[in-house]
């Protein structure tokens, strides 16, 4: 199991997942931003690792974690 975050970023024009720390994308690229996040969501899920989704300008604007939150807060 990799120890990195799936990573949803755009790069050359299209939204791919990553893991941190590897070289090559998960997955095949995406047009819309919307089908990236969804497979980064289920493949972050299946590794049991957090999801960054990252801004068209690079800047990571939401996160999930694979972990449940220790305060008992939901969303």
């Amino acid at each position: 199991m990799p120890g990195g975050a799936v990573h949803t970023v755009h790069r050359d024009g299209h939204w791919l997942n990553q893991v941190e720390g590897q070289a090559q994308p998960i997955d095949d690229a995406f047009e819309r931003k919307e089908d990236a996040v969804l497979a980064g969501r289920e493949i972050a899920r299946d590794l049991g690792v957090d999801h960054r989704i990252h801004h068209l300008e690079g800047w990571v604007h939401e996160r999930s974690s694979a972990e449940p939150d220790p305060r008992g807060v939901s969303g």
